[in-house]
């Protein structure tokens, strides 16, 4: 893995603009930090589509499209809400990509869940990817935690097709 968000961020970006390729970011727990990593590199805007804070549930349903009788039954803190956030997202945005982030940042647990539960999502034409996470720290640990492994999780995605392609 590579050493800081921003490096992960360029990766991710130099990946989508060599496709000619779009992302988007829907966010709960990470408030817009995944976002702005990725906005923080020169040109960003040719590849960038937008982000949606969705920290309360009716932003997921309303303005992502996230299914309310999933979250009645699981909760919002949920591999599957994050892959509808990530679907949704990249859908109502126009993106290739969307990614997504819901979790606990803390200080106290949530549906049940103790800080540090976290999902990431990254869905795209043809594939998907959901990464369950068990962080330690304080809220802003979680939050940069989260952030650094939705960035990964994304640009390993574009690695593994950018290989199984050349392959």
């Amino acid at each position: 893995m590579l050493g800081s968000h921003d490096d992960v961020a360029d990766g991710v970006l130099r990946h989508l603009r060599e496709r000619g390729e779009t992302v988007a970011t829907a966010e709960s727990l990470t408030g817009g930090m995944v976002c702005a990593a990725l906005v923080d590199a020169p040109g960003a805007s040719t590849m960038v589509r937008g982000g949606v804070v969705a920290y309360v549930p009716e932003v997921k349903v309303q303005i992502l499209g996230v299914d309310d009788q999933h979250i009645a039954a699981h909760g919002t803190v949920d591999g599957e809400v994050a892959r509808q956030m990530a679907e949704g997202v990249r859908l109502r945005l126009g993106a290739t990509w969307g990614i997504a982030t819901t979790g606990v940042a803390g200080p106290d647990s949530s549906e049940g869940k103790p800080v540090g539960t976290v999902f990431v999502a990254v869905a795209g034409p043809g594939a998907f990817a959901v990464r369950e996470l068990a962080l330690s720290g304080d809220r802003m640990d979680v939050r940069r935690a989260t952030t650094g492994a939705a960035l990964s999780l994304l640009l390993a995605t574009l690695e593994e097709q950018s290989t199984e392609s050349a392959g």
